[in-house]
């Protein structure tokens, strides 16, 4: 099978997983309870607790780039079965560092103000 097959498998995979971890049905098409935004594939930090505020999209494909965000992140939302995301409350990746796993939907421990994507 093809890369892009293989990447479908394994996004198909973590979609399904993370709908078996967070007790959501595939098709729902809703939040969980807590309100967090409908999963998708690909990585998202959130100005705001539970998946709320401005969003920015993070370039799961860009690995070991440093991005320092215009506003601080407060949660974050992953989905990918290949990146996971490094954040620091710093800009320019510096301070105090915390890390996503491949599949994470939480609000995170401090407002971080950089991040750069790795391999889980």
């Amino acid at each position: 099978m093809s890369h892009n097959g293989v990447k479908y498998r394994r996004t198909a995979a973590a979609l399904t997983a993370a709908a078996a971890l967070l007790g959501l049905g595939l098709g729902a098409g809703t939040a969980d309870a807590a309100g967090w935004p409908p999963l998708r594939d690909g990585a998202y930090l959130y100005t705001g607790t539970t998946g709320t505020g401005h969003m920015t999209t993070v370039d799961t494909d860009d690995f070991g780039t440093c991005h320092t965000l215009s506003r601080p992140a407060a949660s974050v939302q992953v989905v990918s079965g290949t990146a996971a995301l490094e954040l620091y409350r710093g800009a320019d990746c510096t301070g105090t560092a915390w890390a996503t796993g491949s599949l994470a939907q939480q609000d995170l421990p401090w407002t971080m103000t950089s991040y750069r994507v790795r391999q889980p």
